[in-house]
């Protein structure tokens, strides 16, 4: 893997999932200085002792002024920041629209959004002065095609896709209201799968094809891309993992 990220700081928020485990490697082995972010205090100290350049957080994402103190940590300990990918989160279903239990729009609404907002704020700075600044979360085909059994977290995470084209939208306004740019620097955008998959998850049911599952090497493999695109090309967008392929402006 090319050595190409050296000089950039990634937060990964929600480090210690398989999804967080692979773009943390991804992203240490591209040459990047990872703040890996994490509520999992010995997962977060196990991750970071893997990797030279990982440097490990704990901080429960959803109180504000635990995101700002983190914020003001990562900034002394690592510099300003050049990436947050934010993959905090959690599915959570019900039978039908009566059957979505509150205490599950609860859990999705803060694990999923709440997170997202306090990160995006406490970085949104750093990213926006960024000569290469980029926010990336992973969302869900089933954001744009709800059912009955999934409501509460299909409508959570269209919440988490509008948050973030907002972001994108700011990005855009930076660029259009400072004429010293040339062009725009820093993207907001959304991946979409319809669900990840990883080498535990086939270990527990080998008999399983998991038809149309994105890997989270290709997940991690397109947040790395991500840094070399133009900021314009991908800002503002939804770009689809389709079947585990990369597609769209990734391709």
């Amino acid at each position: 893997m090319s050595q190409n990220l050296s000089g950039r700081t990634v937060v990964v928020a929600g480090s210690t999932s398989a999804a967080g485990v692979a773009v943390v490697r991804t992203l240490s082995q591209a040459g990047a200085q990872v703040a890996a972010v994490d509520i999992l205090e010995d997962r977060v100290q196990e991750l970071s002792g893997t990797y030279e350049n990982v440097t490990g957080y704990v901080c429960n994402l959803s109180e504000p002024q635990a995101v700002e103190d983190l914020a003001e940590s990562v900034r002394q300990d690592l510099g300003p920041v050049d990436g947050l990918v934010h993959l905090v989160g959690g599915w959570r279903g019900g039978q039908g629209i009566k059957g979505q239990a509150d205490d599950d729009w609860d859990f999705l609404h803060t694990s999923v959004l709440t997170t997202l907002r306090n990160t995006s704020r406490a970085f949104y700075d750093d990213l926006a002065a960024s000569p290469a600044g980029r926010l990336a979360i992973v969302s869900a085909e089933s954001a744009s095609s709800p059912t009955a059994d999934g409501a509460a977290y299909a409508a959570i995470k269209s919440a988490a896709e509008a948050w973030t084209l907002a972001v994108a939208d700011g990005f855009r306004q930076l660029q259009v209201g400072n004429e010293s740019l040339s062009a725009q620097h820093s993207a907001a955008l959304v991946l979409v799968v319809k669900a990840l998959v990883d080498d535990r998850m086939r270990a527990a049911q080998p008999e399983r094809k998991f038809p149309g599952f994105t890997d989270v090497s290709v997940l991690a493999d397109a947040v790395e891309r991500i840094f070399h695109l133009e900021a314009e090309q991908i800002n503002g967008q939804r770009l689809p993992l389709t079947a585990g392929h990369l597609a769209g402006a990734l391709s």
